[in-house]
């Protein structure tokens, strides 16, 4: 696959930073029997991941904005353009020693998102999308699955947890979706979540309390990929609304018509 010379600059940031994950993630396995927990090691694998990849975007396009998960925003000179990255998604999996998190980097043209790029260095999955170029797992093309019933489909979803999100809320929706499909999954990591709706691997995704490193490089992934993105009000205001809803053309529309559902009155 050709590759433009931002996506080959964000490619190069992913796994830059991915190789210190890497190496972080051995140290944090062996952290695990300490009495303190490895919490503290873990936010400053973060925040070195965070700077090796501000470090590789900034040098190559200095005048751009930035917004990152750690290190807040940063308003570029260029006005048009801003990366927004995760540089861990997944922080509890990679904590815990579960192989599923990624370094996430999106870019952002006059508002919209134009490219993204996903990569996991536990299993060297690469997923990268530019508009209007396709979406690609380590080069090779991908397509959101073919499933039209919701019967049929396996889903993914975020969960609340501990001082986040709204629990009584996300039972109902949970409750009316795991009635509706053939699975339910909730892998820990948004932004792979995303990329396997890309990949085909689930059909379809939901979550909320979602920011915006979270999920921009997914966006372009799954519509590179022909499928479907909105807010659970069914708009593309994502970012403000703080949730998301995907699948293919059919799986993303019962989708959010399931969880849109009002509570039960018994």
């Amino acid at each position: 696959m050709a590759r433009s010379a931002l996506l080959n600059v964000m490619v190069q940031a992913a796994l830059k930073a991915g190789k210190s994950l890497s190496r972080d993630f051995g140290e944090v396995q062996n952290l695990q029997v300490s009495v303190k927990g490895p919490s503290d090691f873990v936010s400053q694998a973060d925040l070195k991941a965070e700077k090796i990849v501000r470090d590789e975007l900034m040098k190559a396009r200095p005048t751009y904005g930035f917004l990152g998960e750690e290190g807040g925003e940063e308003t570029g000179t260029d006005g048009a353009h801003r990366w927004i990255v995760d540089p861990l998604d997944g922080t509890t999996n990679f904590l815990h020693g579960i192989p599923q998190f990624a370094v996430s980097i999106a870019l952002e043209r006059n508002g919209e998102i134009v490219a993204g790029v996903i990569f996991n260095p536990a299993t060297d999955e690469l997923y990268t999308a530019e508009r209007g170029g396709g979406s690609f797992l380590n080069d090779r093309r991908l397509r959101v699955g073919a499933r039209r019933a919701l019967s049929d489909c396996v889903i993914g979803c975020g969960v609340p947890h501990l001082g986040r999100g709204n629990h009584g809320k996300f039972l109902v929706e949970l409750r009316h979706v795991m009635g509706e499909v053939a699975g339910i999954r909730r892998l820990g990591a948004a932004a792979l979540d995303l990329a396997y709706v890309a990949a085909g691997r689930m059909d379809g995704f939901w979550e909320t309390d979602l920011s915006p490193w979270d999920v921009a490089a997914g966006l372009v992934l799954i519509r590179e990929a022909g499928g479907f993105v909105s807010d659970m009000r069914g708009t593309t205001n994502i970012f403000d609304s703080r949730n998301v809803v995907a699948g293919n053309e059919y799986v993303q529309k019962a989708l959010l018509e399931v969880v849109n559902r009002p509570v039960p009155t018994r």
